[in-house]
């Protein structure tokens, strides 16, 4: 079966992922952080793509990003992925591919789900065991929204600025979030509508973007049609087409 699209458009936020091959590390030292972070802030900026929130795992990173252009997100992971692959291989004495296969995203409704991404993003040093506390792993957005250190790699959307009407306001209630965590039905909802690549948000979410694209937003119902058997003629009078069966 031939692979579906990814579904990208401009002006909706992206949760995207992006993994080593076979899980293998992606990083080696901090300078190599550093330049993925220097490589993403260079081409969010040339492709106009806002990156609201990110962190940087051992081998795989995630983003949840806005671009301004259909092309903006795949021409930005694209030239990250070359020049990092061709900087890694060289410092590291190796050849050959680093990453799975190409980067997986979906998007996400951001009056629904675009804080809840940040907290799932910002909180996955913790859930890997990592760290004891988001603001110890140095390679997250969650230092800027914290007010620890600006980040100028961060864009913030606008849902952010409604946490408060100043930054401590904003900080403390971002703060609240993180420390209420996620219950597990929206961890893994985030996860699934990432990995399988199908948009997460309500029904009219859902058709606003199917309207806006020829890539089906959603998956099709499980299984084949069901066949109605011919029954004989029992009643005097048929069915119209619009009647339901018995």
């Amino acid at each position: 079966m031939a692979r579906l699209p990814r579904l990208t458009l401009p002006g909706y936020p992206h949760h995207l992922i992006q993994r080593g091959n076979n899980r293998q590390p992606i990083f080696g030292s901090d300078a190599d952080y550093r330049l993925l972070l220097e490589l993403l802030e260079q081409y969010a900026r040339d492709c106009k793509v806002a990156i609201h929130s990110y962190v940087l795992m051992g081998n795989h990173f995630h983003l949840l990003a806005t671009p301004e252009t259909e092309k903006g997100l795949p021409d930005m992971m694209q030239a990250i992925g070359r020049r990092y692959v061709r900087y890694f291989n060289s410092r590291h004495g190796r050849s050959g591919t680093l990453w799975e296969g190409r980067y997986r995203s979906t998007l996400v409704q951001a009056e629904r789900y675009l804080l809840a991404c940040m907290v799932y993003i910002d909180l996955n040093p913790v859930r890997a065991g990592m760290v004891s506390e988001p603001a110890q792993h140095p390679w997250s957005s969650f230092r800027h929204y914290a007010g620890i250190e600006p980040d100028r790699l961060v864009t913030p959307h606008p849902i952010f600025w409604e946490l408060g009407n100043t930054p401590f306001a904003r900080e403390q209630a971002y703060a609240d979030l993180i420390a209420a965590g996620l219950n597990r039905d929206v961890q893994q909802s985030l996860a699934d509508a990432t990995h399988r690549g199908w948009a997460l948000g309500d029904a009219t979410y859902l058709a606003e973007l199917q309207r806006r694209s020829q890539r089906r937003a959603v998956p099709l119902a499980a299984g084949r049609p069901r066949r109605v058997k011919n029954l004989p003629d029992l009643s005097p009078i048929k069915p119209t087409p619009s009647e339901p069966q018995k």
